[in-house]
């Protein structure tokens, strides 16, 4: 929770001015027993009428003054409080955004959302209610047992019994319910979960008609989180029936004391007014600071896991080098693109490599095709390249800079990338295409339209590149929001580009297209086709194959048929007719 003050500190004059407010507040309300107890004693007991009505003016003007008080103090803490959730939510969602992959896959998509959101609007009021009644309440409880006190010393020894019981009570059902609203913050989690699945999925689920399965396991996470937010408020609702018990127990005691104590002489009638009105106020004080305590404990709660976001490391394409420590030769970086050397990849608690040992050489302008069955390592291959992941053995380099010299921002500042799920974002179709280049024309946005073969797409769309794009591109086909993601990279007009998986959707003449116009691109730029379609990456420079996170073949289509068992099983698995006039030929 430390972690998250240093978002207040623009805020000081606001966390200072707040709790002297609400202090100047509390002078004033202390203030109104003791007129009280002059109306009752002077005004009252000598019928003086005009006495009577000034006091009462007095008692008008500290209520005015008071709630001038309160309202500015009310200002303040809001202000405070608002801006340090605008600055936790702006900094938590940045950090977010340079998190490497491999937190993000750890962390996941629910948490994330859970703590953006409901956390920190916890934290929030509970920086709010903390700067209004955090010194307000101490403040009147202990001043009013002072002024006890001082109007009777014998009287106010039932203060001094009963205020240090309730302490206790508040102290004991805190130190319950704080490790509690955490269980309730991580079943919240599991529900938030739960939901983003089924929004996501919806088709899916209505597809294999599962809604009443889905239905009652969100029914059951929910049940789950209701029980214990139920358990929680049950030991937290003890607090204020306790405390009033007490409260009013201890004013059953004063009144006795006090009849007493005023049968004797030795106070007057006004005077047990003024200590009665003063438990009074002891009673609201603590009720408040018990509700303050409570939203304490859920803003400390919120407030760690907020702060454990923050200490996940900012995502690094470093690596850990090879434990071994062996000095491995340095290949030729003549004329070369991007070089793997003895590269391995083992994500993080993974119980096997996910890559071992891959070396290959591209050099610039090649077309690098990359093939293999499913969970043989190809994405893992190509999200190396940027540093979306770091690799845990061997070295990798671009453009003959090992990409552990790079910063982030240098590195992926050359790549060009479309992932296998193509995304994009609510706003207009240029929007999402300048995220390549912010200062490209609607010349070069048309130009890598019609390279992706998206231009007709467009074209189609009222408002052509101002048409809407709804939120996730649902207004869009799967194979439309594959050539939009293309363009959007192509814009960037990128050294290296990749295409992971990108045209999985679209039809053999438009995907046979997409490749003749990258194919066609002037200059230097590199590319990497990942595919599980043989017919995309057959005519690419090179291919790499790969088998179970290891690199099994690299060449031509012609030379990896000869000699690449994996490569011809994939090959001939999609074109069996080949094989039979492959036979066929060598049979003649």
């Amino acid at each position: 929770m430390k972690r998250l003050w240093i978002y207040l500190k623009e805020y000081k004059k606001e966390c200072v001015l707040a709790p002297l407010f609400k202090m100047l507040e509390a002078i004033f309300e202390l203030l109104v027993p003791l007129v009280m107890a002059a109306v009752i004693d002077t005004g009252i007991a000598g019928n003086q009428k005009g006495y009577i009505i000034k006091m009462c003016l007095v008692m008008v003007a500290l209520g005015i003054v008071g709630l001038a008080c309160s309202v500015t103090a009310q200002y303040f803490s809001a202000k405070a409080a608002c801006g340090f959730g605008t600055n936790v939510r702006n900094a938590l969602f940045a950090h977010i955004q340079s998190l490497s992959f491999t937190n993000l896959d750890q962390t996941g998509t629910s948490t994330l959302i859970t703590r953006l959101t409901s956390d920190v609007n916890q934290v929030q009021n509970g920086v709010n209610m903390t700067l209004r009644l955090f010194l307000r309440s101490p403040f009147v409880v202990l001043g009013a047992m002072a002024m006890a006190f001082a109007i009777d010393v014998k009287s106010a020894v039932v203060f001094a019994v009963a205020i240090p019981l309730l302490s206790i009570v508040v102290a004991g059902v805190t130190c319950i319910t704080i490790p509690l609203y955490k269980k309730v913050q991580g079943r919240l989690e599991a529900v938030t979960l739960r939901t983003r699945e089924n929004l996501t999925g919806v088709r899916v689920i209505r597809a294999f008609h599962m809604e009443e399965e889905e239905t009652e396991a969100f029914r059951n996470r929910n049940q789950e989180l209701t029980a214990m937010q139920t358990f929680v408020g049950r030991i937290s609702g003890l607090m204020n029936p306790v405390t009033y018990v007490m409260i009013n127990g201890a004013l059953i005691v004063l009144i006795a004391v006090g009849a007493i104590r005023t049968d004797g002489g030795a106070i007057t009638q006004g005077e047990v007014v003024a200590l009665v009105n003063y438990m009074g106020q002891i009673l609201v004080e603590l009720i408040k600071f018990a509700n303050l305590i409570l939203t304490m404990t859920k803003a400390i709660a919120c407030g760690n896991r907020v702060a454990l976001l923050f200490e996940l490391p900012e995502g690094e394409c470093k690596a850990k080098g090879r434990e071994d420590g062996a000095e491995r030769e340095t290949p030729d970086m003549t004329d070369a693109r991007v070089v793997f050397s003895h590269v391995g990849l083992k994500y993080a608690h993974a119980g096997a490599n996910a890559l071992t040992d891959i070396s290959f050489t591209v050099k610039r302008g090649e077309t690098i095709g990359v093939i293999g069955g499913t969970g043989s390592g190809k994405t893992s291959l190509v999200h190396l390249i940027p540093g979306f992941y770091p690799h845990t053995e061997g070295r990798i380099w671009v453009d003959g800079t090992d990409i552990a010299s790079y910063s982030k921002e240098e590195l992926r500042a050359k790549v060009g990338i479309v992932m296998q799920k193509s995304v994009l974002f609510a706003g207009t179709i240029r929007e999402n295409l300048l995220w390549g280049n912010p200062d490209a024309s609607d010349a070069e946005l048309d130009a890598a339209l019609k390279m992706a073969q998206a231009y007709e797409v467009v074209e189609k769309k009222q408002g052509g590149l101002s048409a809407r794009v709804e939120q996730g591109g649902r207004n869009f086909s799967g194979g439309q929001k594959q050539r939009l993601a293309i363009a959007r990279a192509l814009v960037r007009k990128p050294e290296i580009l990749i295409l992971d998986d990108s045209a999985s959707a679209l039809d053999y003449a438009t995907d046979a297209a997409l490749r003749r116009a990258i194919a066609g691109v002037k200059g230097e730029m590199t590319v990497f086709i990942v595919s599980q379609r043989a017919s995309s990456i057959q005519y690419a420079d090179r291919i790499l194959a790969l088998d179970d996170g290891r690199l099994v073949g690299v060449g031509t289509h012609e030379e990896l048929l000869e000699r690449c068992e994996t490569y011809r099983e994939i090959y001939y698995s999609q074109f069996p007719e080949n094989m039979q006039k492959e036979g066929a030929g060598k049979d003649a």
